[in-house]
């Protein structure tokens, strides 16, 4: 394996997965006065608190998972960031009209649903899943990935 196998790919696609996060929380320093608001909308005390560990999340968590130094931790962390920040800040089945052109919830189905996205990426930094070397997926591009059902079939 080269390089571009064991490092480069690897490194781009955490970079990608994660790389919206420090600016989010950079977002919340700059308009702290609306990251408040949407903080105080939520149903947990302490909204200040809340935002404050949100930052550190969005800009500590990150760094930790493109370095590879507790990535799995962190990558455990910001998941639950993201499924906390759905849940309770991205109500969309609250909005009555939330799939309408114009209805107000929709910007807040799309969150949800990306949060949930991020949720499945991180997971996969979570489980140490095997890279398969770019020559191999370049060579084969429509074959199938791992699949983690294989295991437990052949376990019968």
């Amino acid at each position: 394996m080269t390089w571009l196998d064991l490092i480069a790919v690897p490194l781009l696609a955490k970079i990608c997965l994660v790389s919206m996060f420090p600016l989010s929380a950079y977002d919340k320093i700059v308009h702290w006065g609306e990251a408040m608001d949407q903080a105080k909308s939520g149903p947990l005390p302490f909204p200040a608190l809340l935002l404050i560990l949100g930052i550190a999340v969005e800009a500590i968590t990150p760094a930790l998972i493109v370095i590879g130094l507790w990535d799995r931790a962190a990558a455990f962390v910001l998941a639950g960031f993201c499924v906390i920040t759905a849940l309770l800040y991205h109500q969309f089945w609250r909005f009555p009209r939330f799939w309408s052109k114009n209805g107000d919830g929709r910007a807040h189905l799309w969150d949800f649903f990306k949060n949930f996205g991020l949720v499945g990426g991180l997971l996969l930094v979570l489980i140490g899943g095997n890279y398969e070397p770019v020559s191999q997926v370049a060579a084969r591009p429509l074959s199938n990935g791992p699949s983690s059902i294989t295991p437990i079939l052949d376990h019968r």
